[in-house]
């Protein structure tokens, strides 16, 4: 409805569902990778009341950009890439979709976990070049290791859950959860290091966990640890990273999010064959895709009626 108030998104599309919600506004969509400038620009042509925030950051520039604009709502749930402290000092709204896509992100941690454990992609490309290795090759079993859980959200507890049925044991740090499943132990953040085969990162990125990942938590670890990250790229030194993949305290690492994205090519992963990388895509799956999208949207349609009335 070109006439009608606008709502920015981030993205170069929403689901059909969250559209139809949205259906007495006009959206405005500002491409797959929206950089500042551009969403000033928009920002200030289209004076949005509203941005749902798939892609790129979202900066005090941009919120001044604005004056209309009431509520910042995140399509996920990670809403580290909203200066939090700028939108409250506006008394803009910031909102996110907390377990819309735990489940999408809980089953690419376990694809990625086998993945590394059963060496699947470099069982393929050595396959498909000719060498039959069956009788050299021998997996890591999981059965009996321990996986170590740091953050224990909706997405860590199916990633538990996971874990639990696979026959491992499973620890947790998570100095906020105020209760643990039964099968989960819950332990100091050092000692998940120090025990654990599998590592997986389930936490938000805040201020305090910045680089939590470093060389001294790395030299905790057990040699041929594993290490997952579907959750924030800067929780993670990736000097001191590919420093224990290539002494073989890590044995390898999956990575769906990175320090500095989109990854651009040469970048240091591609030159390591035991680093397993995807494009941040862990919690966009057809479903969560929906629903992130319609709790994003009602998020926004909440925020604006409650500052109408």
């Amino acid at each position: 409805m070109k006439n009608s108030p606008c709502i920015l998104v981030t993205g170069s599309d929403l689901a059909s569902e969250a559209l139809e919600m949205l259906a007495n506004y006009q959206i405005v969509f500002a491409g797959s990778a929206p950089t500042e400038e551009v969403l000033i620009a928009l920002c200030e042509k289209h004076q949005p009341l509203a941005i749902i925030v798939r892609y790129g950051k979202i900066s005090a520039r941009i919120m001044d950009a604005s004056p209309a604009l009431r509520v910042i709502s995140k399509h996920g749930s990670g809403i580290d890439v909203i200066d939090q402290a700028a939108a409250a000092k506006r008394q803009i709204r910031v909102c996110s979709a907390p377990g819309a896509n735990a489940a999408a992100v809980a089953e690419h941690t376990w694809a990625m976990i086998l993945a590394c454990a059963k060496s699947v992609r470099r069982l393929d490309h050595r396959l498909k070049q000719g060498h039959w290795d069956k009788a050299t090759h021998k997996s890591v079993e999981l059965e009996g290791r321990i996986l170590g859980l740091i953050g224990l959200g909706a997405i860590g507890q199916r990633v538990a859950a996971i874990g639990r049925a696979i026959g491992m044991q499973v620890i947790a740090y998570d100095p906020w959860a105020k209760t643990f499943p039964e099968e989960c132990k819950s332990v100091g953040f050092n000692q998940l290091l120090q025990c654990a085969d599998v590592i997986s990162l389930h936490c938000p990125l805040t201020d305090k966990n910045r680089q939590m990942i470093n060389h001294e938590a790395l030299s905790l670890c057990k040699p041929g640890t594993i290490l997952v990250n579907t959750a924030r790229g800067g929780l993670i030194d990736e000097n001191a990273l590919v420093q224990a993949l290539q002494d073989g305290t890590i044995s390898s690492a999956a990575l769906d999010s990175f320090t500095t994205e989109p990854l651009t090519a040469p970048h240091r992963w591609q030159q390591m064959d035991n680093v397993l990388v995807s494009p941040h895509i862990a919690g966009v799956s057809d479903a969560s895709y929906i629903k992130m999208a319609t709790v994003a949207a009602k998020n926004v349609l909440d925020a604006i009626s409650e500052t109408t009335n």
